[in-house]
């Protein structure tokens, strides 16, 4: 491989086959290449498809040192999303991945760009890491979730030996055992195990997501580096309890989105991240809006509700009298489409917009909007920060909850909503945030973290650091040689 060190170091960068995860590996991928770096960027055959359906047949073509690569992902063929039904897809990882990426690997360092280091999600690394280790390559691990939702995965393994997961049976999850405080997560004195991500919250002792979630959390320890994307004053204690625990350095470089507007002349700016197509006319009503106005509402790409959650949900948002704009994905709803009655749509059509997907950031950064009801999916929370947005949380699964715990709890940014949406509950919570004194203090104390994040990714501050450290401590030091 020394042969391919007079060339631009080429990074391999594979995210987990899911749209939030795309999206951050995507975003990291574009600020690489910003610094020099060859790209090669893998996705599922799947996922390769439904972007160049959403994006136009010539979206992937990229540039001659930016290019995308599939690999078959072992899903049969059908007009099913198997993005939605994560159990599916993890198996399909744990058990197809591993040939087709060593075999690209191969294939690219035949070339006149050998590989130089991998960026994997850390979501990926039950094929990735073997794949980097037999080749001899570098790998970082980049985990697409909070440093508080990462703490929480590696103290699975303690949940387990000291028998609180998987739980005794169904009784557990409604008789106040899921409210027991855990004294042993260091520099957290109050949270509970409803407060973990959910994948612990399973009678299977042989349960998927547990066992998969928790030993991707341990495969951290051999990688060459670790990376977060948070940035260092947003969780301050728990990096340094995952510092000291984990053994190759951890780099927190969020949030990426700020780092990929310093780029002035950026060739891929025009590459987008949705797998889904993104309806813009919502950009122009906001414009006709007053400022901090409008309530948005996105439960992200793989959450679902039930039917009797949606109108809820409609009726709370509706009974507020306030605008709001609410992206509804056609699969949004469990098993149906997602329909809200005739009188809903009658009440609302002068103050709502529905749209079935949006580009999320242009929103949230848009002067009109005041307030966002999310599901606290990790991406969702950065970008609401960054653009000054307070919240109101109804998280659904995965790190979901604990992002909300932080969120709610530690950072002063958010209310929660029960997980059993009542319509009366929403209202009020949705006023409160808009027009209420905690409203108020939310959106004054988002400001204050959303100026912390700027910077942590100025050219000094912790983020932009960590970053050049990443690159020329841990990925450029073979070419060294």
């Amino acid at each position: 491989m020394a042969s391919g060190y007079n060339h631009k170091p080429h990074a391999v960068c594979i995210p987990a086959p899911a749209q939030s995860h795309i999206k951050a590996m995507l975003k990291l991928a574009k600020i690489l290449h910003h610094r020099g770096f060859h790209i090669t960027f893998v996705n599922t055959e799947f996922n390769h498809k439904r972007f160049l359906e959403s994006r136009g047949p010539n979206s992937l073509d990229g540039l001659p040192d930016f290019h995308f690569e599939a690999i078959p992902d072992g899903f049969p063929e059908s007009g099913e999303d198997p993005t939605q039904d994560i159990t599916v897809l993890i198996e399909s990882v744990r058990i197809h991945l591993l040939a087709p990426f060593r075999d690209l690997l191969i294939k690219l360092n035949s070339t006149s760009s050998p590989v130089t280091c991998i960026f994997s999600d850390g979501f990926m690394s039950a094929f990735t890491t073997r794949a980097a280790e037999e080749l001899g390559i570098p790998i970082a691990l980049i985990y697409t979730i909070s440093a508080c939702s990462f703490m929480g995965l590696r103290k699975f393994r303690t949940l387990l030996e000291k028998g609180l997961a998987p739980l005794k049976d169904e009784s557990c999850m409604t008789n106040g055992f899921l409210d027991k405080v855990i004294e042993w997560i260091p520099r957290k004195k109050d949270i509970r195990l409803w407060d973990l991500p959910s994948f612990c919250r399973t009678t299977n002792p042989d349960d998927i997501m547990f066992h998969y979630t928790m030993e991707a959390a341990e495969e951290a320890n051999k990688a060459s580096a670790v990376v977060l994307l948070t940035y260092d004053a947003l969780e301050k204690d728990v990096l340094e309890v995952l510092s000291s625990s984990i053994s190759p350095p951890v780099y927190t470089i969020g949030p990426l989105q700020l780092l990929l507007d310093q780029i002035a002349e950026d060739p891929l700016k025009p590459m987008g991240y949705s797998l889904w197509k993104e309806e813009t006319d919502c950009l122009q009503w906001l414009q006709s809006k007053a400022p901090n106005s409008i309530v948005y509402v996105n439960f992200g790409s793989i959450a679902v509700l039930t039917p009797e959650q949606l109108v809820e949900f409609g009726w709370g948002l509706a009974n507020t009298k306030l605008p709001f704009f609410w992206v509804i994905r056609p699969d949004l709803v469990v098993g149906n489409s997602a329909i809200l009655p005739p009188e809903f749509e009658t009440e609302t059509k002068d103050r709502g917009l529905i749209a079935s997907w949006c580009p999320q950031e242009q929103v949230l950064n848009h002067p009109s909007v005041g307030g966002f009801l999310t599901h606290s999916g990790w991406n969702s929370i950065i970008e609401s920060v960054t653009a000054g947005v307070p919240m109101l949380c109804w998280p659904f699964f995965a790190d979901q909850q604990t992002n909300s715990y932080y969120t709610c709890n530690e950072w002063g940014i958010g209310m929660e909503i029960n997980s059993n949406v009542k319509r009366d509950n929403v209202e009020k919570l949705v006023r409160e945030l808009m027009d209420g004194e905690k409203g108020k203090k939310m959106k004054n104390k988002v400001l204050e973290w959303k100026r912390l994040a700027e910077e942590a990714t100025a050219p000094h501050g912790s983020s932009s650091t960590n970053l050049d450290n990443l690159v020329n401590q841990v990925l450029l030091r073979k070419r060294t040689y």
